[in-house]
């Protein structure tokens, strides 16, 4: 575990060794979400624009490049319309319950295995996911939920980062946070030295959610959340950042200096974690579902 920072910039899990694909397990009840599955799961009517899909329907674990199962399992009935999901379970306390790193486009490590050709440089992604909050949920958002980045060599230094995260103050804990972050001079200089290099991060704003998606009153119910990270061009500062939640835009950073004039790699990795850096309230649990990757934007089912 290397650290990660304060309230924008909180602790992460580094690496784990990469573990096998497990099996399904148990059983889950689930309100139907309302949502339009396809027959067979999304992920059977693959997009164009798209880089990865997983409805979890089939046992895609083996393709994260890192998969930590503390917790996070795929369970039958936990998905959306009692399809199958991911579930995070945490006990009193527990900080981690699992996560799944993902690798796309070119990267610096054979370890850091993409799932596509490995030769892209994306300067343009979104990704989607559903999340739901068991039934009496309480504590806030669990800090941790997604971000893309780019590592930029062997060592896991961030060139940029987009977290999207609840917050940890009273005041924000209930809602989800984009969190821009830049690991270079604003020429392009490369100046964080591994990850988590608090010291050279640049932090560019903050923006919150209009949803307290994770308050106790809007538990138990399926959320789409979608987030778009476009970076800006050599030399200006037009990078974007916006995230949607039930296919309304609730957040945005615009006018972006994410890299300055840095090309070695693009957009590269995505991780979903479920990290709560002061430990659960309680014993309690989340589920994620139709998580999708794409060079366009992918809307809600």
């Amino acid at each position: 575990m290397r650290p990660f920072g304060v309230w924008r910039v909180r602790r992460a899990l580094r690496v784990w060794t990469p573990l096998a694909a497990v099996g399904l397990l148990g059983t889950c009840r689930h309100e139907a979400s309302g949502s339009n599955i396809p027959v067979g799961g999304e992920c059977g009517s693959l997009q164009a624009a798209w880089i990865w899909c997983d409805d979890f329907e089939s046992d895609r674990l083996g393709r994260y490049f890192e998969y930590d199962s503390a917790g996070f399992a795929r369970v039958r009935g936990a998905g959306l319309n009692g399809s199958t999901g991911m579930r995070a379970r945490w006990t009193g306390g527990q900080v981690s319950a699992g996560s799944l790193h993902l690798a796309f486009g070119a990267t610096p490590q054979a370890g850091i295995r993409p799932v596509d050709a490995g030769t892209a440089k994306y300067r343009e992604v979104y990704w989607r996911l559903y999340l739901k909050n068991q039934a009496g949920w309480t504590g806030g958002g669990g800090d941790k939920l997604s971000r893309v980045q780019i590592l930029a060599n062997s060592a896991w230094a961030q060139t940029m980062i987009a977290p999207v995260w609840s917050g940890d103050q009273p005041s924000n804990r209930e809602y989800l946070l984009l969190d821009p972050v830049s690991g270079t001079d604003s020429l392009g200089n490369l100046l964080t030295r591994g990850y988590g290099d608090v010291a050279h991060l640049r932090f560019l704003g903050a923006a919150r959610s209009g949803t307290a998606i994770f308050s106790t009153a809007n538990a138990g119910v399926w959320r789409c959340i979608e987030a778009h990270v476009r970076l800006n061009d050599p030399g200006q500062a037009n990078g974007v950042f916006e995230l949607w939640i039930d296919d309304v835009l609730e957040a945005q950073r615009s006018g972006l200096n994410w890299l300055g004039s840095y090309n070695d790699y693009g957009i590269n990795t995505l991780f979903v974690e479920n990290y709560w850096n002061a430990g659960a309230a309680t014993a309690e649990e989340r589920y994620i579902d139709n998580l999708v990757v794409s060079a366009q934007r992918v809307g809600c089912l």
